[in-house]
């Protein structure tokens, strides 16, 4: 049987980095919703997610958004940072909301454009020295709409040639993480659309480039605890987006849609060593708020992700091996049935008043003032939203 000081100390080593844009406003293609007390400053998202930290103990990164969180000062970010008690982690690129980038980014037919996308990423890289940031992730929106619109292997060179470009830059303990998505906005063609994609142009460049798995980014019924599995197999996992979907790439709070999927992904997480730091997989949430409270929301998604963990640590790995080498099929589903089904928040609870940590995040937040405090105070100026 699993045990339970073991569970708990790896809940404890447990990391999950939460993303600057989760605490700005956002909505749907249709429309983005404004909010009381939103963030107007790199700085203000900062404060935002240190409060996240401090309810849940176990969010201690911000992801920033590059131009989202431009400042004239990085390091002097990072020092705000580290006086909230919380420091910047992964450097997120932007080469989708230009018009320059209608027909790509760095596999854009116009070298002139490619040019201008491979020095965005360099700028990345140059931010995450100022920060002391270890990842870039890059996410591109690039594709194609309709058949014949563009060479779709010369895209896939096009792409490469500008990797390595941003790769040979990396410094020595700095990695690029590669984010995948099966489609949107473009949808005849979509230049990394799967893990595959993804892990051979990783291949191509060298140890320090991983895949990125966002967990709203698959078909329907695609098993992304295979994709996991695999990925850590080869050490090639870089790193999560957590978020929830029940169509398409919904960004919803993670463990919303299916929290069963969202154990099964963390059962192989824990089963392949996936927690152990020095693996190095980045745990982050990916989330925007279309209609709900934005720290309120990010607290619950790091308890869910800590939930789903618990039930993952807490299955009976040798009663579950024994039953695979036996071929007792029955066996092993029940061993994973069982603790998954397991009530893990009075563990949970019980984890958190230990280290000096309410019960429950979410009633102490309400409880703190916060929200009363930036409603009160940041009136005026521009709310942080999509694009800024």
């Amino acid at each position: 049987m699993p045990d339970i000081a073991a569970v708990k100390a790896a809940l404890t080593s447990q990391r999950i980095e939460t993303p600057s844009w989760g605490y700005a406003n956002s909505g749907t293609r249709f429309k983005v919703f404004a909010q009381a007390g939103v963030p107007r400053t790199a700085q203000e998202k900062i404060d935002d997610a240190a409060q996240v930290h401090g309810f849940t103990g176990i969010a201690p990164k911000v992801a920033l958004h590059i131009p989202w969180d431009t400042v004239d000062d990085y390091a002097a970010l990072a020092a705000h940072a580290k006086d909230r008690g919380v420091e910047l982690g992964t450097v997120n690129s932007n080469t989708f909301q230009d018009d320059d980038y209608r027909l790509g980014s760095l596999c854009h037919p116009d070298p002139g454009v490619r040019r201008k996308a491979v020095d965005h990423l360099l700028a990345c890289v140059d931010i995450m020295d100022a920060t002391g940031s270890k990842d870039l992730k890059v996410w591109l929106a690039d594709g194609t709409n309709y058949p014949g619109q563009d060479d779709i292997a010369d895209r896939q060179g096009r792409l490469a040639d500008a990797l390595a470009a941003v790769y040979e830059r990396l410094g020595d303990d700095q990695r690029l993480l590669l984010e995948y998505k099966l489609f949107e906005p473009a949808f005849y063609t979509t230049d990394v659309p799967d893990w595959g994609t993804s892990y051979v142009q990783c291949l191509k460049l060298g140890e320090r480039a991983q895949v990125v798995v966002d967990t709203g980014h698959h078909a329907p019924g695609t098993n992304i605890e295979f994709i996991v599995a695999l990925l850590l197999r080869e050490g090639r996992l870089g790193g999560f987006d957590f978020n929830s979907r029940f169509y398409a790439d919904d960004d919803l709070m993670v463990g919303a849609a299916d929290p069963f999927q969202l154990f099964r992904i963390l059962h192989e997480v824990a089963k392949n060593g996936g927690f152990d730091p020095a693996t190095n997989v980045a745990f982050m949430l990916d989330q925007c708020h279309n209609i709900e409270a934005k720290i309120p929301a990010v607290i619950r998604s790091v308890m869910n992700v800590q939930e789903a963990t618990a039930k993952a640590l807490l299955v009976d790995r040798e009663a579950l091996a024994a039953a695979q080498r036996a071929g007792d099929v029955l066996t092993a589903n029940a061993v994973l049935m069982d603790a998954y089904n397991t009530d893990v928040r009075p563990l949970l609870a019980e984890w958190r008043e230990e280290r000096g940590l309410a019960a429950d995040p979410v009633a102490a937040y309400a409880a703190s003032g916060w929200q009363e405090r930036i409603t009160a105070e940041r009136v005026g100026g521009v709310q942080a939203g999509w694009g800024a």
